[in-house]
């Protein structure tokens, strides 16, 4: 039998009723499944090949889920099969969310408010730091043979000197998603879900704020919008972290796509988002505003 099938028969509350399974699409690491029990939804996430060598730690993604759950914008936990790291999760019903509707007048707020939230929420289990990630992630690169884009290594000072001047004032850590890609958002009408706490883990709150803001390409004004409805007020200061957390977001995920190029079997061009991450860092970096968020971060 299939894991799912393995997972669904094993669950004792699900035993004798009638079941179905419906494959979800969407995931880039994992297969998603709808399952109804006697006509009942729920969301069944079953961990993709490999995962382990992307950083991803199942402990943590389960405590981390719950305590989401915990925080009330995360789906609550119903059920966990630790021998196949298979997680049973309440199934939201909304819209699963694209760049596009987030980017409609007033919602770059309502993600800000819901990240608060999540913030505001119980610890996570373990600390997650792009710059480390980026350096294990550069390991595995150079350990396995696996491409990464034409220059990466060259613009290794230009990181160091975002991680050195970001430390000057750092801000307290709290409980990041740190992966809040547009469809990691449900919109019920009335609440906007967090979801898939994969590489969930204490960080910077500007992390978290920088990377969304990237994933959504978001303009100045979006960005501001997410900083104040965050922070009570844009200052200076707040938006400079966002932006070198927006480098950093191309700079660590580019070389995650790079690594999935490697090792998934999901038809998705990993390759070409990875180049096109790169590509947008690099300009980033190589922009004349850098200098200037540098130097805001360490002195205001």
């Amino acid at each position: 039998m299939s894991v799912i099938e393995e997972v669904v028969t094993k669950i004792k509350d699900w035993q004798g009723k009638q079941v179905s399974v419906q494959p979800l699409s969407g995931g880039l690491t994992n297969t998603n499944y709808k399952v109804e029990v006697d006509g009942m939804p729920y969301f069944v996430r079953v961990p993709g090949e490999s995962t382990e060598l992307l950083a991803v730690d199942r402990a943590n993604e389960y405590h981390n889920s719950k305590a989401a759950a915990e925080a009330g914008v995360g789906p609550k936990v119903l059920y966990h099969s630790p021998e196949y790291n298979v997680m049973v999760l309440e199934f939201l019903v909304g819209k699963t969310m694209s760049k596009e509707c987030l980017s409609a007048a007033g919602v770059p707020t309502r993600m800000a408010q819901a990240i608060r939230k999540l913030h505001a929420g119980p610890r996570f289990l373990l600390d997650f730091n792009m710059f480390r990630l980026t350096d294990y992630y550069l390991s595995l690169c150079c350990d396995r043979s696996i491409p990464i884009p034409d220059g990466y290594l060259d613009r290794l000072p230009t990181v160091a000197r975002i991680e050195k001047a970001m430390s000057v004032k750092p801000l307290a850590t709290v409980p990041c998603n740190n992966d809040l890609l547009a469809e990691n958002y449900i919109d019920d009408g009335k609440h906007l879900w967090l979801i898939d706490y994969e590489y969930s883990g204490n960080n910077d709150p500007t992390f978290e704020l920088g990377n969304t803001c990237q994933e959504m390409q978001f303009n100045e004004e979006q960005i501001r919008e997410v900083c104040a409805a965050y922070f009570g007020e844009a200052s200076s200061a707040m938006i400079a972290r966002m932006k070198l957390n927006m480098v950093m977001s191309d700079v660590g995920w580019g070389l995650w796509a790079a690594i999935q190029a490697k090792i998934s079997k999901i038809d998705f061009d990993f390759w070409g988002w990875a180049t096109e991450r790169w590509g947008r860092a690099v300009k980033k970096m190589d922009s004349a505003e850098i200098e200037g968020w540098l130097k805001e971060v360490q002195t205001s």
